[in-house]
């Protein structure tokens, strides 16, 4: 029993260090975004999700998972970022009950203007995160990703 004990703790400790990184990251993220660009992390998410899909649009559900939300609050989500001009919504032609979501100009250039402060706000992150010892692996193992 004790080896299946260990292998529940190792994977607990690593769950909780990972949460703390994210923690931190998003923390980080959340204040450098609405400071210089009034975005939050989760808008940043959505935008950038969306900027991704090569000049098509993401229903609903999928904007929900890449975001890591649930439907309703990504209905408000969209709602906000809908009203503030940086997404659309589209009607599904063959599913009236569908709904797609697709970035604006507006959305194109909010984006392009808060990436900076997103990519050098999570690098100098890591960078903190790296000189945790709890941490250090893991950042370090982010930091280290291909780009």
């Amino acid at each position: 029993m004790a080896v299946a004990d260990d292998a529940v703790e190792i994977r607990s400790q690593g769950w909780r260090t990972l949460a703390a990184l994210h923690g931190l990251l998003e923390a980080e993220l959340e204040r450098a975004l609405q400071r210089g660009h009034d975005l939050s992390v989760v808008e940043y998410t959505v935008l950038d999700a969306l900027s991704r899909q090569d000049g098509w649009h993401m229903r609903m559900a999928q904007l929900a998972r890449a975001a890591a939300l649930s439907s309703s609050a990504t209905t408000r989500l969209v709602n906000r970022l809908e009203n503030r001009g940086l997404l659309t919504r589209i009607l599904c032609d063959d599913d009236r009950r569908g709904i797609y979501t697709e970035l604006t100009p507006a959305g194109r250039a909010a984006l392009d203007e808060a990436r900076p402060t997103h990519d050098a706000t999570l690098e100098a992150a890591l960078d903190r995160a790296a000189e945790v010892p709890e941490l250090a692996h893991l950042a370090r193992t982010l930091h280290e990703l291909p780009a």
